[in-house]
């Protein structure tokens, strides 16, 4: 893991300079990947703290920045440090034409008001959790291995088969917040079926761009003995500020 930039952010979200306080953002490139990693100002004496993964959709880290330092700063406030990777053929990474031509074709689906059958969903979704959650594995051993972090390790949010698959293999996630989705191939639901750790599902009840009983099937799915779905109404980007509020408590609960 290599750092390309450190900085400060003060407590309004702007460049803190040198001061203390605030949240240390640092950029980071590992194997060639892009990625973020947050963390509390620490105190003198202060113990490794928790590590949050931050999942996002596949638009890029760099127009998910707002959204996802958002996050950070609120988990910072709560003494969790977190990190994000660039997902594969996204952003700044090498294309890759399958995924670019699976996306096209949901597109065009979407628009036209057609269903979206399973085989599209499998080549959409399956190509990119089969790179990807290797690929935040290997990011997982390189930040636990920074001074200043430690386990217990959630994970919050993004494509919920990619957070679905990591949560299978991965026993160093000990608690998930997902969001609730809809293109999920049916492998998912058998991974799904697997899952023992604590869970927390975000769904929007009137998501445009999700079939909101494909949603709830695959929390029905869930194995998990522990795990809570919480609803609200309005679209994709409707999340309302309390639903980050109750994420928090999951994981201060579950990771302290």
């Amino acid at each position: 893991m290599q750092f390309t930039t450190e900085h400060r952010l003060a407590e309004d979200g702007t460049d803190a300079g040198s001061d203390v306080g605030g949240v240390l953002e640092r950029e980071f490139t590992l194997g060639g990947i892009p990625g973020y990693l947050w963390t509390p100002a620490p105190a003198p004496s202060a113990a490794p703290v928790p590590l949050i993964l931050l999942g996002h959709p596949t638009l890029g880290l760099r127009r998910m920045y707002p959204r996802l330092v958002a996050r950070a700063r609120h988990a910072a406030a709560d003494g969790f440090a977190t990190a994000t990777i660039e997902l594969p053929g996204c952003g700044d990474r090498p294309r890759r034409p399958a995924l670019d031509e699976a996306r096209t074709a949901l597109r065009r689906a979407m628009t036209a008001g057609e269903p979206v059958g399973e085989d599209l969903v499998d080549a959409l979704v399956l190509p990119l959790v089969e790179e990807a959650a290797p690929e935040w594995r290997t990011a997982l051993d390189a930040l636990l291995a920074l001074p200043g972090i430690g386990g217990p390790v959630g994970y919050s949010g993004g494509v919920i088969s990619l957070a679905v698959r990591l949560a299978s293999l991965e026993p160093r996630i000990e608690a998930a917040v997902l969001f609730a989705g809809s293109l999920v191939p049916r492998a998912t639901f058998e991974e799904a079926r697997r899952l023992t750790l604590p869970l927390h599902v975000l769904l929007q009840w009137d998501d445009e761009g999700n079939d909101r009983q494909a949603s709830l099937d695959l929390f029905d799915a869930f194995g998990s003995k522990e795990k809570s779905l919480h609803a609200h109404m309005g679209g994709h980007t409707g999340v309302p500020p309390h639903a980050g509020d109750a994420a928090a408590r999951f994981f201060t609960r579950h990771l302290r």
